[in-house]
């Protein structure tokens, strides 16, 4: 990927992994928040039925976006890394880090999907 020999390389690759991991957390909030609002309106109609309607989708679908865009990024960072010459990397640098991070991210997110489709 690049004759520099230079870890700036790697850590930019790094920052652009951490980026689009706050991009998929950004996604699933906002997802959540979705799936919740229909819940609100269900209150503030007084319904006796409390149902998935369009809100519980739409904010499915914004989370499962989430998951597929930092499972995606983890595709990418380790395609970076195989591209990187050992003196780009830093010295005992792990870099397994940031892949943990997104992992971890797409775990809990399957757990948050698990929780909303066990409701109602």
């Amino acid at each position: 990927m690049s004759d520099l020999n230079d870890p700036r390389v790697f850590f930019a690759a790094e920052r652009t992994l951490m980026a689009w991991n706050r991009t998929g957390l950004t996604l699933m909030a906002f997802g959540f928040v979705l799936e919740r609002f229909g819940l609100f309106l269900h209150v503030l109609r007084q319904t006796g039925h409390v149902g998935r309607d369009l809100s519980f989708w739409i904010g499915i679908a914004f989370i499962c976006l989430a998951l597929v865009v930092i499972g995606f990024s983890i595709v990418q960072f380790r395609r970076v890394l195989r591209t990187l010459k050992p003196i780009e990397i830093p010295e005992r640098y792990c870099t397994w880090g940031g892949i943990a991070m997104n992992l971890s991210v797409v775990l809990l997110g399957f757990a948050l999907l698990a929780y909303l489709f066990s409701e109602l």
